[in-house]
């Protein structure tokens, strides 16, 4: 056999290799995108929780968008105010204040204390249940409690107890998916540390609220009258709080006559409130 026949195929195609990597590394040098050192630094930061709470796509969207100026360096609901507070940094301003929030459900009528107008036996889904005469359940603004919420967070922070969802606030991300998919619009945003929170959504008449739950508002004004600090108002036949003025005081929950106010007593020592 011809060793020259060998080995010169060998060394051509060794020379076109090294040509083609020369080439790549070139090209690659030339084309390559230039990776913004503030948005690697914003994305270490952030929980990676990519809930898309703040509005874009994940975490990465999230960074990009704070270190092209596009977005406040407190958009992160999940990281609140500390992460907030390091991405300050990164990008050279101050954070402003910004307490996290999680999702409450505002119902406490569970099958003990909402009565139901008819058994329903259909798909076990919110939605659909809400199609059929807006629920089985007595009131028109309670929790169905069958579920949809919990399958929509990602974080196992919902679960069903007693026919009302309960979320936890040590596994919420404030992704707000469990407000987008309930059809009742039951849950809603509270500050992560507030310990007292009124849990009726019933915006009827007392003398309605009544007859169908025995923890619904009935429009009393009790608690508005005895806030220290004026802190609860009362609008559609339904008391409400200002939670940037609560104090936690207890005060309301101790004088509301229908235990429409939950009093969350081991976050109140939690917190120190």
């Amino acid at each position: 056999m011809d060793l020259k026949a060998i080995i010169e195929p060998i060394v051509s195609l060794g020379g076109m290799g090294l040509i083609f990597g020369a080439g790549l590394a070139f090209a690659s040098q030339k084309l390559a995108v230039e990776v913004d050192e503030k948005v690697s630094a914003v994305r270490a930061v952030l929980p990676g929780a990519n809930c898309g709470a703040c509005g874009f796509p994940g975490c990465d969207g999230l960074a990009n968008a704070i270190a092209a100026g596009k977005a406040p360096v407190n958009s992160c609901p999940v990281g609140g105010a500390d992460v907030a507070e390091k991405v300050g940094e990164i990008m050279g301003v101050k954070a402003d204040a910004q307490d996290k929030k999680v999702a409450k459900v505002l119902c406490d009528g569970d099958i003990t204390r909402c009565g139901e107008k008819f058994n329903y036996d259909g798909i076990q889904d919110c939605v659909a249940a809400a199609a059929i005469q807006g629920g089985s359940k007595l009131c028109p603004y309670g929790c169905l409690g069958l579920g949809t919420c919990v399958e929509a967070c990602q974080f196992g922070a919902i679960e069903i107890v007693k026919g009302v969802a309960k979320i936890d606030p040590e596994k919420c991300t404030s992704c707000g998916k469990c407000i987008e998919v309930c059809p009742k619009n039951v849950i809603g945003w509270v500050p992560y540390k507030q310990s007292v929170v009124i849990t009726c959504s019933n915006k009827d008449p007392g003398k309605i609220v009544r007859g169908i739950c025995t923890v619904g508002c009935i429009g009393c004004r009790i608690c508005v009258k005895n806030c220290p600090t004026n802190t609860i108002e009362f609008e559609n036949n339904l008391a409400f709080i200002n939670y940037d003025n609560c104090t936690n005081c207890f005060t309301c929950v101790e004088k509301c006559p229908a235990n429409a106010i939950e009093g969350n007593l081991e976050r109140k020592a939690k917190f120190n409130l």
